[in-house]
C-alpha cells in the first residue's frame, strides 16, 4: 500500500511548538545587546552604571543586560570628587564631606569595602574653632585651648556652645528644625522602588518630595519667613553657604538647606579619597571604561546616537547620557537641544604648607588665629574662608582657602609669613543659585538622551548627584527596556529609619 511522505498538519504545529523555544533563543542570542554611553566618570556617571546593573532583569524583548561604555575626559575617574598631594599628606581637593544620612554613598561605601573616618578639623565644625571675619576684624570667636586632654576639650566645648547660643538665641533652634524638615523631606528619595515613582522632570521630582517650594524663593526669605534673628543670616548662615557653595544668603532656599546640614555634626569621608567611590562603581558595574577621551558631539541618527571624540573615534549607542554639567563642555547635538543657560560658580582652592601671617587678622601670634576663618559677604574680601588641615608643628601647618577669584602670589604673601608650597586648583564647582529655580529635564530630546546633572540646579552634592542618577538609570530601564516593575532584589536599600550606627564616627 502506498503511504504519504508528506507530514500532517498536526505533526507540523507539535514540531514547532516543540522547537519555537530553541527558535526564540537563537533569533534573541543573534541580537547584540544595546549599549549605553554615558559621558562623566564622577559620581552621577557611575551611579548610573551601578543601578542599571542592580535594577536590570532579563526580559523576552531583553534577555541580556545593556553595554556600558563610559567616557572621562580626564585621565583619571572621579570627576569633582578628587585629591591633592601637599606636605606628604592626602586631601580632598573637590567635593570632601558627606552627611550622615547620605544613604547611597553609605551604601556604596558597604558595598565597595571602603574605609570611612571622620573629616579633618576643618570640615568638622564641632572639634575647631571658628572665626568670624569682616575684613578688618572678627565679629565673632569661639575660644581655643591648646590641650589634649578630653576633659578641658570637653569643657572648652560646651563654653562655645554657650557662647554661640548666646549670641544667636532661639534661632539656632528654628534653624536646626528648618533643616531637620529638609532632610526627612530628601529622605523620601529612598524610599523602595515600589513605592516611588520614576521622574521624567525635576520639577515633579522635587514636588513628589514636597521640596520644590524651597527652590522658588531665597535661603534669606525663608529663613526671615521662619523669624530668624537677622544676626545669625549675616553672620553665621552667611559663613556657612560661602563655605559650602561659595555664594551668599540669595541662593535658593533648598540650596541653602542643603549647605547648612553640611555643616552638622556626624560628617564623613571615605578614607583615601571620595573619588574611590566612581572607580568601585564603575569596576564593579562591568564598564567599557574610555579614559582621556572627550565627547565633542553627539547626533541621533534615528535608531541609535552616535558620539564622536576629540580622538576621531565614533561610538554608536542606543541609549545616551550626559553625567557631567553641560555649561562648560563643548558637547555639540544633533539635532540641537535646547535648555536654560547656567552659569557655574567656580570655587579657587588654594592649597598651603607654611604659616599664616597674625597681623593681618591684626593678632600678634599664629595661635591666635581661630582653626577655621569664615567671613562675611563683601565683595572686597579675597575669599570665603581659611581653614587648617594640618598641623605638623607650630610653624609647619597645611592650609585650604575657598575664593570665588584666584588667589595671587603677592595676596597669598600678604596674608601668610612663610609658604613652603602651595598648589592651586580651579573647580567649575556647582551652579550659581538664583531663586526661582528654572530645571533643564532629564530627558533632552524626547527619545532616550538623558541629562543627569539637570537635578544640579536644586542641590549640588555627592549625595544628591547619585540620587539623580538612580532615578535616570530606572527611566532607562522604564523607557528604553520596558521594564514594568522595576525590583531592587540585588541591590541593599536603606530606609529613612535605617540603622547606621555601625558608621563609628
Amino acid at each position: 500500500m502506498y503511504s504519504d511522505p508528506k507530514p500532517s498538519f498536526s505533526f507540523l504545529i507539535l514540531l514547532f511548538l516543540r522547537l519555537q523555544p530553541l527558535i526564540f533563543s537563537l533569533s534573541t542570542d543573534a541580537l547584540p545587546p544595546p549599549t549605553v554611553c554615558i559621558v562623566g566618570s564622577g559620581i552621577g556617571g557611575s551611579s548610573v552604571a551601578h543601578f542599571l546593573r542592580h535594577y536590570f532583569h532579563p526580559s523576552p524583548s531583553q534577555p541580556r543586560p545593556p553595554n556600558i561604555k563610559i567616557f572621562e575626559r580626564s585621565y583619571v575617574v572621579g570627576g569633582r570628587m578628587a585629591t591633592v598631594s601637599i606636605g606628604g599628606e592626602t586631601f580632598e581637593a573637590g567635593a570632601s564631606i558627606l552627611h550622615p544620612k547620605n544613604y547611597h554613598a553609605l551604601n556604596y561605601s558597604n558595598l565597595l569595602g571602603l574605609k570611612v573616618k571622620p573629616p579633618p578639623a576643618s570640615e568638622d565644625d564641632d572639634s575647631m574653632s571658628l572665626g568670624i571675619w569682616d575684613g578688618k576684624k572678627f565679629v565673632f570667636k569661639t575660644l581655643q585651648v591648646d590641650s589634649k586632654f578630653p576633659l578641658v576639650q570637653k569643657i572648652v566645648s560646651y563654653v562655645n556652645s554657650f557662647r554661640i547660643f548666646f549670641r544667636y538665641g532661639f534661632s539656632l533652634l528654628k534653624m536646626g528644625s528648618f533643616v531637620e524638615s529638609t532632610v526627612d523631606s530628601f529622605l523620601k528619595y529612598y524610599e523602595s522602588p515600589e513605592r516611588r515613582p520614576i521622574f521624567e522632570t525635576v520639577d515633579e521630582m522635587l514636588k513628589w518630595a514636597g521640596l520644590y517650594n524651597l527652590t522658588t524663593q531665597t535661603l534669606q526669605d525663608e529663613l526671615i519667613g521662619i523669624k530668624l534673628s537677622p544676626l545669625l543670616i549675616e553672620e553665621l548662615v552667611t559663613v556657612i553657604t560661602r563655605i559650602n557653595y561659595g555664594q551668599s544668603v540669595y541662593i535658593s532656599g533648598l540650596a541653602g538647606a542643603v549647605s547648612l546640614a553640611g555643616s552638622g555634626g556626624g560628617l564623613w569621608a571615605v578614607d583615601g579619597g571620595n573619588w574611590q567611590m566612581a572607580s568601585g562603581l564603575i569596576n564593579s558595574s562591568d564598564v567599557f571604561l574610555h579614559l582621556n577621551e572627550e565627547i565633542e558631539s553627539i547626533s541621533y541618527l534615528g535608531e541609535y546616537y552616535e558620539l564622536n571624540s576629540t580622538k576621531g573615534n565614533s561610538y554608536s549607542c542606543e541609549v545616551a547620557v550626559v553625567a557631567t554639567p553641560l555649561d562648560e563642555v563643548n558637547i555639540q547635538f544633533s539635532p540641537a537641544v535646547s535648555i536654560r543657560e547656567r552659569k557655574l560658580q567656580h570655587t579657587h582652592a588654594t592649597f598651603v604648607r607654611g604659616l599664616l601671617n597674625p597681623a593681618y587678622f591684626g593678632l600678634r601670634t599664629v595661635a591666635e588665629v581661630p582653626e577655621l576663618v569664615g567671613t562675611l559677604e563683601d565683595p572686597d574680601l579675597p575669599f570665603t574662608c581659611i581653614s587648617v588641615l594640618k598641623q605638623h608643628d607650630e610653624n609647619d601647618i597645611i592650609y585650604k582657602i575657598f575664593s570665588r577669584e584666584p588667589m595671587s602670589d603677592a595676596l597669598l604673601d600678604s596674608i601668610f609669613s612663610a609658604r613652603l608650597q602651595t598648589n592651586r586648583i580651579n573647580w567649575g564647582a556647582y551652579p550659581h543659585y538664583k531663586a526661582p529655580e528654572l530645571f533643564a529635564p532629564f530627558i533632552l530630546d524626547g527619545q532616550h538622551l538623558y541629562y543627569v546633572n539637570a537635578f544640579e540646579n536644586a542641590a549640588s552634592t555627592m549625595e544628591t548627584g547619585a540620587v539623580a542618577a538612580e532615578n535616570v538609570a530606572r527611566l532607562i530601564l522604564s523607557r528604553y527596556f520596558g521594564e514594568a516593575s522595576l525590583q531592587s532584589s540585588n541591590l541593599q536599600s536603606f530606609s529613612p529609619d535605617a540603622d547606621v550606627s555601625h558608621f563609628d564616627l
